[in-house]
């Protein structure tokens, strides 16, 4: 009998290794996977060469906003000449759609329809200005002001300001003045159902809500675009990515009074490279879920960014009963300054005049890395990790981290939350540690396994 129970412990004991070493490469398997994915940047962003009018070999068409009619003084209504000019340069191969520069230009709400010949560009020197009255907007736009939908190949370029005029939307808000009611408002320029679209160097500021949204398309990319509105300007997110796949942002100044960056339901494949971001709340995953809806964003990288006073740094927020997940997801070399709650996951968002019910389930939210963060905060919790006790956050890997507060130590919550840290870690992120707290948090176990698989994992050391 002895011999029996010896016999089955040792059984027992393999058994019980060989799962913890599988568990083990599971997790470096995991770590390698968040770190060497990548989303590809696409071709050489420089914009076209600048159209010449005058040249008889320059091979673009020049279309003038002004020879349609456009006047240009900001206060005369030059909507009409843009839809002329939009129809003839929309239905000619290599057109050039020209607002001149030195001019502003009033628009009302619009939206320009594709699908257009080849290779148009949108050149946009001068300044376009919305109507700044709210009592008087268009009620068949009541989110859009410029919308350009349906369109393959375009480039959006030039050094000229798009200006939403937001300040007496911003007044009228409900997060302004809690006695008015919650109304939609126009987004500054919209990018919906189109593939393969440029857009550089321009700016964006003062938009009645939000300032960029990239909607149900593949293949955007934006660089070298600067968006700006007051840091208490309500719902003025910068770029809001939603039901868009390949999007990459590259170079952009950010400053609102919202997320610099938000990225919503069944968006993927988003890289966001040297991004300045403040004032505002920050980058962000979400909101995702609300109202019991499914929230899936799936392979998202930020590679380098400088946030700077700003409510949130890096940021994936859900609702209480939705469904879905967050998913492959890297945060890497970010530099933080007088950032609120650099590091945040939280699945108890709640941006609601009315107290949000508990509710079970969730969106689930696991293979989340964050490399090389640093800097100072204001908030004591320079790390939280708020997750569902029914859908808890899983695989949270956390690698070189250094923040700290000005005027006080700093600290790491977890509430139904797993994964591990390695290398320099501060503050300390003990609570984050999953099931098996003997070997999966190990940081010297990792590291042996790693290399003796050939593998190399990235060291605290740089």
């Amino acid at each position: 009998m002895e011999t029996f129970f010896f016999v089955f412990s040792l059984c027992f004991s393999i058994t019980v290794l060989g799962l913890a070493d599988n568990r083990l490469h599971d997790k470096i398997a995991i770590l390698e996977k968040l770190r060497k994915f990548d989303i590809y940047e696409g071709d050489d962003m420089d914009p076209f060469e600048r159209p010449s009018w005058t040249s008889e070999h320059s091979g673009k068409v020049l279309v003038n906003v002004d020879g349609f009619g456009a006047v240009g003084n900001g206060i005369s209504d030059d909507s009409q000449a843009f839809v002329s000019a939009w129809n003839q340069a929309c239905s000619t191969p290599k057109a050039v759609f020209l607002v001149p520069e030195g001019r502003r230009y009033l628009v009302n709400a619009t939206t320009f329809k594709g699908p257009c010949k080849k290779k148009l560009i949108v050149q946009i020197d001068g300044t376009i200005v919305a109507p700044d009255d709210p009592k008087k907007w268009d009620p068949n736009f009541p989110r859009i002001w410029l919308g350009f939908d349906n369109l393959t190949g375009v480039r959006f370029q030039g050094s000229g300001v798009i200006d939403g005029s937001g300040s007496k939307w911003w007044e009228a808000s409900c997060k302004k003045n809690k006695s008015n009611p919650c109304r939609e408002a126009p987004t500054a320029l919209t990018i919906h159902s189109s593939s393969a679209v440029r857009v550089r160097g321009l700016t964006i500021q003062n938009s009645q809500q939000m300032h960029f949204v990239i909607s149900h398309s593949d293949s955007v990319r934006v660089s070298n675009v600067l968006i700006s509105a007051p840091g208490d300007s309500p719902n003025t997110d910068g770029i809001h990515i939603t039901e868009s796949t390949n999007v990459v942002l590259q170079n952009c100044k950010i400053g609102t009074g919202d997320d610099c960056v938000s990225i919503v339901n069944a968006s993927s494949n988003i890289k966001m490279k040297t991004i300045y971001c403040g004032p505002g709340h920050g980058i962000s995953i979400g909101s995702l879920g609300k109202n019991n809806s499914t929230g899936i964003v799936t392979n998202v990288v930020l590679d380098g960014a400088f946030i700077t006073n700003t409510a949130n740094g890096v940021r994936i927020k859900t609702w209480q009963g939705g469904s879905g997940y967050v998913r492959a997801v890297r945060f890497e070399n970010v530099k933080m300054e007088n950032a609120a709650n650099p590091i945040v996951i939280d699945q108890f968002y709640c941006d609601s005049p009315n107290i949000c019910p508990n509710q079970t389930s969730a969106v689930q939210i696991s293979e989340i890395i964050y490399l090389n963060i640093s800097g100072t905060t204001t908030s004591k919790e320079a790390m939280k990790f708020a997750c569902s006790d029914t859908f808890p956050c899983t695989n949270i890997i956390l690698n070189n981290i250094d923040l700290e507060r000005n005027d006080g130590t700093v600290e790491t919550y977890c509430n139904s939350a797993t994964g591990y840290g390695f290398g320099v870690v501060h503050p300390a992120a003990d609570c984050l540690t999953s099931n098996d707290k003997d070997f999966c948090s190990d940081e010297a176990k990792i590291m042996q396994l790693a290399e003796s698989r050939g593998e190399n994992v990235i060291h605290a050391e740089l």
